[in-house]
């Protein structure tokens, strides 16, 4: 069986999980996958980049898309040449993106059943791009299976009415979110010397619970014994301004390179995130990975996706209980777990979507399922 994924994403993580998952499923027995990325991808000129199969030129601003979005009819004939010749099965799109609508098009023509991976239902304040939420549901709805990585993104999407359980509707497939390798984790003894060091590491947005964090650090006291290091890209914001305050705080508003991830990851003792809402958690998984701690608050999905990982702590999500947690994690004597094992783990989500996806991809060739 051949199966196509694809993430047309230049920047995050989104592209480095469809590498993953398309080297998952070249793992197991008679799959084969082919992967297809943005020709612009970050994730191509970090160490150890994946091949991209069939690589698509995308877009760099508001007014190139508008352009692809323009010529899209013409893109998706394209498209449809390029896939013919590669024999597919089925295909599977690792969370949506802006011109995804151009490769369902591609593969209706051809025939080729798909699924979606969804990673959020609903878009979080402050989040997203224009229209994304309209294109993601309209793609969704095209869509002959979707994805949910947590409980909580299936019950949104049911709430939406893009998928459920009746009979006749489109399926859901629970799967769950693995770690995220960004490169090998350190042994417990390659850790530097020095006091604990706490990291915050993500987007700067409302929902991920900046003002929290600054109150919770604020009641830690003048001199609390920890470097802190808050780092990602994000408007500028009162909270920001807080956790300058705050001398033992490092605040780095700047977008982070794929291959600045395991050096800020090695820096670490433990992950922060205070967040509000969320639907999993992309950093959780990477520190997971590394073989560091995460203290996450217990909001949407995370509690799913954490609550049973030994080297996760969950909290309510008030300051309160955020100033003990980390209190605690503090007083702890800085240590790094054992790293999980990411590719056991992708293995087991590619055999759970292979096992999954089955009925729709002997549906599309009018046969019946094979015997169990």
């Amino acid at each position: 069986m051949r199966i196509l994924v694809w993430q047309w994403g230049r920047h995050g993580s989104a592209p480095r999980l469809a590498a993953l998952l398309a080297g998952a499923l070249r793992a197991c027995p008679e799959t084969d996958a082919v992967l297809s990325l943005a020709a612009g991808a970050e994730l191509l000129h970090a160490p150890n980049a994946p091949t991209n199969d069939l690589p698509i030129e995308t877009y760099r601003s508001a007014a190139g898309f508008a352009a692809r979005f323009a010529l899209a009819p013409v893109l998706a004939r394209r498209l449809t040449r390029q896939l013919d010749p590669l024999g597919l099965d089925l295909a599977i799109c690792m969370q949506p993106g802006p011109l995804d609508l151009v490769m369902a098009a591609a593969l209706r023509r051809l025939g080729v059943k798909f699924a979606v991976v969804v990673h959020d239902a609903d878009a979080h304040p402050g989040d997203g791009w224009p229209l994304q939420m309209a294109l993601q549901r309209r793609l969704c709805r095209q869509a002959d299976a979707l994805v949910a990585l947590s409980d909580h993104v299936a019950a949104g999407l049911r709430a939406q009415g893009l998928g459920g359980s009746a009979a006749g509707t489109r399926p859901i497939l629970h799967g769950f979110h693995p770690p995220l390798p960004f490169g090998p984790a350190l042994r417990p003894a390659a850790r530097a010397p020095g006091p604990p060091r706490p990291l915050f590491f993500g987007r700067l947005l409302p929902y991920k619970g900046l003002d929290l964090l600054a109150a919770a650090l604020a009641g830690l006291g003048a001199a609390p014994g920890c470097a802190v290091r808050v780092v990602g890209s994000g408007p500028d914001s009162a909270a920001l301004a807080a956790l300058r305050a705050l001398p033992w705080v490092t605040v780095e508003n700047r977008w982070v390179p794929e291959e600045e991830v395991p050096t800020l990851l090695a820096w670490s003792d433990a992950l922060v995130l205070p967040y509000k809402e969320a639907s999993q958690s992309g950093v959780a998984a990477a520190a997971l990975a590394f073989g560091r701690r995460v203290l996450a608050t217990r909001v949407g999905g995370l509690a799913e996706q954490l609550g049973a990982e030994p080297l996760a702590e969950l909290c309510a999500p008030d300051v309160g209980s955020l100033t003990g947690a980390i209190a605690r994690l503090i007083a702890t004597p800085p240590t790094m777990g054992a790293a999980v094992d990411p590719a056991a783990a992708w293995r087991r989500l590619a055999g759970l979507l292979l096992q999954g996806l089955q009925p729709i991809r002997y549906a599309a060739a009018g046969a019946p399922l094979p015997p169990v």
